[in-house]
């Protein structure tokens, strides 16, 4: 018992700190902006959202004006405040069903565009949405997801994240400085964490020129 403890908690500390700078290096080359992110949403998906949340509209502002019954109480004699009202808590309850619905569109196309398991990850999303920690569900993917591919910085060939040499031109993917050892990017000319000066000849040809 003694002799497998270590092993499998050095063996699980190697996974997680492997795990952590994927996260670091997704954050060093993937530059995310909300929109372009939204665009990965089918776009079919997002028009029948909004059909069917004008259509939920134009329905209740119909009913509560040709129904005094249906309309709230404090605006009972106002079929205008009437309308107004129930447009608002239709575009509420739209907004937060919109949200899960283009979550999961989400999780499933950026998933598989990263190499995943589509189905798992949106059916994982997509049954954690009922509970109080639905949201969560979705923070869990975004944390573990895998990185997306990038382009070689000596070649520009795309290489995956776990790669540690390019497999075109055998550029070392993952420059370390020469003096602490610790990872540093290809644009840097100073080691961020001893200050060390990086040569030339630490980083890859195409980005130290």
């Amino acid at each position: 018992m003694s002799t497998t403890g270590p092993g499998i908690g050095q063996s699980f500390g190697d996974s997680w700190n492997e795990r952590l700078r994927l996260i670091r290096l997704r954050r060093k080359k993937e530059a995310f902006r909300f929109w372009d992110e939204f665009g990965i949403v089918p776009k079919w998906l997002r028009i029948v959202c909004l059909i069917l949340y004008v259509v939920a509209v134009a329905i209740g502002v119909t009913v509560v004006i040709n129904e005094p019954d249906a309309r709230f109480p404090d605006v009972r004699d106002n079929p205008a405040l009437s309308a107004l009202a129930i447009a608002g808590a239709i575009t509420a309850v739209s907004i937060f069903l919109a949200a899960c619905i283009f979550m999961i569109g989400y999780v499933n196309r950026d998933s598989r565009r990263r190499g995943m398991n589509s189905a798992l990850w949106t059916w994982f999303v997509l049954l954690m949405l009922p509970t109080s920690a639905g949201i969560i569900g979705f923070v869990i993917y975004l944390l573990l997801r895998e990185p997306l591919s990038y382009p070689c910085p000596r070649c520009e060939k795309p290489v995956g994240p776990r790669f540690n040499f390019c497999p075109n031109c055998k550029c070392d993917l993952h420059p370390s400085c020469p003096t602490c050892k610790k990872e540093i990017v290809e644009t840097d000319k100073f080691c961020p964490y001893c200050a060390a000066e990086l040569k030339p000849t630490d980083l890859p040809e195409a980005a130290a020129s």
